[in-house]
């Protein structure tokens, strides 16, 4: 005969929570006047249009699996836990060059890991990391996983095209990486994802080698117009109003997007993440690097509800209300 888990006293677990982070940048740093050095801008032109100051750029000797080991390493240093604590690594990026062995696999290999954990890549770019998080929360309840490693790394560098004004004064290279564990309670809230395919076309990384593009101003009225509801939305799946937020993750991918959409979510209470400011437009990095400086600094308080909400390319966007660890 199977024994439950209850049969065998161990509590139900009916949800997952994040109980660590880590993040990690590249030492080279890009400023705006490096970049009017390469093209034709400006300080004050990248400030009043992006709102970004400069960007990290890992080098040669710093491919995508090396950005998220070193944050995965990071946030089981600070959850207090081994690699073979892990039964589920799960590494969101776009700027895999390789196809075999997939990031996920290099990085557990990286760490050591002798716990046989089940590795996967997701590839939904800038909306990669709430992506993977819903994944790991899902395999969590339904009892796959106990413990899963959820990284966004991304080397965007690799792919910009540095004679294009309007793309390479937004990109820059990172990785987040968050501890997800089974709970009694549910720590992160339902999943609202979705996608708008015959919009595939705005943001792109395309072609031999591949070349990160976007169709600005058709992203950016998308998120300005459909964004805030969608946000609300997810505000609702989670039972929480935007008025009790205490921090607002959204994608790091403008400034100029970032400060309307927190305003219209109605979020007034709540810290927002402003970190493209210093890092640029790191894609699937985005959102954990983040959220893991937030909490690093002491700015939002453990248990306190914060929105991540990541959209852009597909275009694809998911959401999800976390308890901050």
């Amino acid at each position: 005969m199977i024994l439950t888990a209850v049969q065998r006293g161990i509590p139900p677990m009916t949800g997952s929570r994040v109980v660590a982070l880590g993040h990690y940048q590249p030492a080279k740093v890009l400023t705006n006047e490096d970049l009017a050095a390469m093209v034709e801008t400006s300080d004050e032109w990248i400030l009043s249009r992006v709102g970004i100051r400069t960007r990290h750029i890992a080098g040669p000797e710093e491919p995508v699996d090396e950005l998220a080991y070193q944050a995965a390493a990071k946030a089981l240093a600070n959850g207090g836990l081994t690699p073979d604590d892990v039964d589920l690594v799960l590494v969101a990026t776009s700027t895999a060059i390789d196809r075999s062995p997939n990031m996920a696999a290099r990085v557990a290999a990286k760490l050591g890991m002798n716990s046989a954990p089940a590795v996967m890549d997701l590839n939904v770019v800038c909306s990669g990391f709430t992506h993977a998080l819903a994944t790991a929360d899902h395999a969590i309840r339904s009892g796959s996983a106990t413990r899963a490693l959820v990284i966004g790394a991304d080397k965007m560098a690799g792919i910009t095209d540095w004679t294009d004004r309007t793309t390479c004064v937004l990109t820059g290279d990172g990785a987040g990486a968050a501890v997800v564990e089974a709970s009694p309670e549910a720590g992160i809230g339902p999943v609202l994802w979705g996608s708008v395919p015959e919009m595939g076309h705005a943001v792109r990384i395309e072609g031999t080698p591949p070349v990160f593009a976007q169709e600005g101003q058709s992203v950016y009225r998308w998120t300005t117009s459909r964004l805030p509801a969608l946000a609300r939305k997810t505000c609702e799946k989670a039972g929480v109003t935007p008025e009790e937020l205490a921090g607002v993750v959204l994608h790091q991918a403008n400034l100029r997007i970032i400060e309307p959409l927190a305003a219209k979510i109605g979020a007034v209470n709540a810290v927002v993440a402003r970190d493209v400011v210093d890092s640029g437009n790191t894609s699937a990095a985005s959102i954990p690097m983040a959220l893991s400086k937030l909490v690093e600094r002491g700015e939002i308080p453990s248990g306190a509800p914060v929105l991540l909400f990541g959209f852009g390319g597909n275009l694809s966007y998911a959401g999800q209300v976390i308890r901050c660890p």
